[in-house]
């Protein structure tokens, strides 16, 4: 029984670590935070960045194995969602940077003036399948 549990244990801790390791490298290679730090002029921060990333990390893979249930009133509940939200559409942008995707994508469908059009289309498409999903789709 005992060399189970070790098992399960390094198990655990090796995907956590190749998880987390992806991760950071995901980040690194967007180089979101630097990227952050150079639109907002808050280069002295950086380390308050990075701190704030290594933290949720931590304090989420805690709570996920925890599996808690959370009762928070619907304001603290909205933040948290505006939040969630922020960082995976400046992680979605940040993809699309990178890859450039969006130029590409504006040239082939020959509109090349438009692109703060078509970049506002897929902002407004994403809030309203978010909003979609959420108002009709979600168990209360």
């Amino acid at each position: 029984m005992m060399i189970r549990e070790f098992v399960v244990a390094f198990v655990g801790l090796a995907g956590g670590l190749a998880v987390g390791s992806g991760f950071v490298a995901f980040l690194t290679v967007l180089g979101v935070i630097p990227r952050l730090t150079q639109l907002t002029k808050t280069m002295k921060w950086i380390a308050t960045y990075e701190w704030g990333v290594v933290l949720g990390a931590v304090v989420s893979s805690w709570v996920s194995l925890r599996d808690p249930l959370l009762s928070f009133p619907p304001i603290v509940t909205s933040v948290i969602g505006l939040l969630s939200g922020v960082f995976v559409g400046m992680l979605a942008a940040a993809l699309t940077e990178v890859l450039n995707v969006f130029p590409i994508l504006a040239k082939r469908l020959g509109i090349d003036e438009q692109i703060v059009m078509l970049l506002m289309a897929m902002v407004f498409g994403k809030v309203a399948g978010s909003l979609f999903h959420w108002i009709y789709f979600v168990d209360r």
